[in-house]
């Protein structure tokens, strides 16, 4: 079957071919102006963009959305598959066939002989297979954890690989005097700070050490921190719509409301949540 016919083939189990095809196509000359002109880096804002959105989907329990959303996700592991077999890298065959190699050697509980049966022997082995095919016996133990993750995540990913060697707090006593403390030296910072002016670095270094402690509390209380954080800005994008439509009641803009009169509408929207 030619690209031409694989475009519109509708046959169950040849939709990823289908899908490739529609890339090659796109791509060629006589193509899409703006598929042509991408590049691994020019597509990294949508790569994230897209993981993102399926993030949400699969919050939101919308599977019509998640089917969708996923699909967009493949669009782009698609992409980039294209342009590396434009370039004579690796194609779609090869990033397939990668990760399913991966798959059979990290757990050879499956598919050869070891006896490792529960989960938490699980995850130690693969991580054991993982430090030594990428040869980091000799490297530091943190090396590469959360490599290219937000912030928020990767703190996460730091402090639960440490603590699997024991660097952890034993319970979270600890953790909320930390807290108290880091709090503390930000005050300090603050009572320095020239209002209108950037934030010192000392400053900055102080909200950073807080935001890290804060993301310790969550890990462990096993809560993500980015699902924790996601549904404070989904409670505050709602409220700060109900002061909105508050506000357009009471014949008033946002851009011409006063903070006080904000607050009455946050306080009910506030309250009617309660």
């Amino acid at each position: 079957m030619t690209d031409d016919d694989m475009i519109h083939c509708a046959e169950p189990g040849r939709q990823i071919e289908r899908l490739r095809a529609i890339m090659h196509r796109l791509r060629a000359p006589g193509g899409c102006p703006w598929d042509a002109e991408q590049t691994h880096e020019s597509l990294v804002s949508n790569l994230i963009e897209e993981a993102y959105e399926t993030v949400a989907a699969i919050r939101s329990g919308d599977q019509e959305n998640l089917r969708e959303e996923l699909g967009d996700l493949l669009l782009q592991v698609v992409f980039h598959a294209e342009l590396a077999r434009e370039n004579k890298r690796f194609d779609l065959d090869d990033i397939a066939r990668g990760i399913s190699e991966k798959l059979v050697r990290r757990h050879p509980h499956v598919y050869a002989d070891s006896n490792v049966g529960s989960t938490d022997g699980v995850l130690a082995q693969w991580e054991d297979i993982k430090r030594a095919e990428k040869g980091h016996e000799e490297k530091p133990y943190l090396h590469g954890v959360g490599k290219g993750l937000p912030a928020l995540l990767k703190a996460a990913k730091l402090q639960k690989k440490a603590g699997k060697v024991g660097f952890d707090w034993p319970d979270t006593t600890g953790i909320a005097e930390k807290i108290d403390e880091e709090l503390a030296e930000v005050r300090e910072e603050l009572a320095k700070h020239q209002p209108g002016q950037p934030a010192s670095p000392e400053l900055q270094a102080e909200i950073g050490d807080l935001l890290f402690i804060v993301t310790n509390l969550a890990r462990k209380l096993d809560v993500d921190p980015e699902v924790a954080l996601e549904g404070t800005n989904d409670k505050f994008l709602h409220r700060f719509d109900l002061i909105e439509k508050g506000l357009k009641k009471d014949g008033i803009t946002l851009e011409d409301a006063t903070l006080e009169q904000m607050d009455v509408h946050w306080n009910a929207a506030r309250n009617a949540a309660k």
